[in-house]
């Protein structure tokens, strides 16, 4: 394994993009998990988009820590814990611009209940083909603290590593199965 984990994951992402699944816990412990889109990630951590009114964008104001998984089947799992930043209005903007065909949909009060499917379809009419990005639609980078990869063996001998971050590295340990 690399001695960066964010080299290693990227070196399994090439092969194939899975969705990210998101861990949070509420103000008092409640855990949660989704899938969501990861739309970046660098040495600076894993980015991505939702609106800050929703039942994720609650829980990360009120507790900033996050923890990702991305699974391929049975062959690997990485795992990613850290604490949760907002980023810059600009990259919310500039991702909002890029965001064509999604991003009407994205403009709606995501989580918010809705009588019913046709209820649903009329939201859909009304929203303009362009509109301005809300306010509540931001984005949110997961800074790693700790990372783990695990390449899965047929005979129960996997191999899997931690890594965690010491200042500006990484220390990386080998893990029994």
């Amino acid at each position: 394994m690399d001695e960066s984990p964010l080299a290693a994951f990227a070196e399994w992402w090439r092969d194939e993009e899975v969705p990210a699944l998101l861990a949070t816990a509420s103000p008092q412990g409640r855990p949660a998990v989704r899938a969501v889109e990861l739309e970046a990630f660098g040495d600076d951590g894993f980015v991505f988009w939702t609106s800050a009114e929703s039942p994720k964008g609650r829980d990360l104001a009120a507790n900033p820590r996050a923890a990702l998984a991305f699974v391929w089947g049975t062959r690997r799992q990485a795992r990613v814990e850290g604490r949760v930043e907002r980023v810059s209005d600009a990259e919310d903007e500039r991702h909002w611009r890029d965001r064509r065909g999604k991003r009407e949909i994205a403009a709606f009060r995501q989580s918010s209940p809705v009588e019913s499917r046709e209820a649903l379809l009329a939201l859909v009419a009304r929203v303009t083909e362009d509109p301005p990005r809300p306010a509540f639609w931001v984005g949110y980078r997961v800074v790693p603290e700790r990372v783990e990869l695990c390449a899965y063996d047929a005979g129960f001998v996997h191999d899997r590593f931690e890594w965690v971050r010491r200042g500006d590295g990484w220390t990386r340990t080998r893990l029994q199965p």
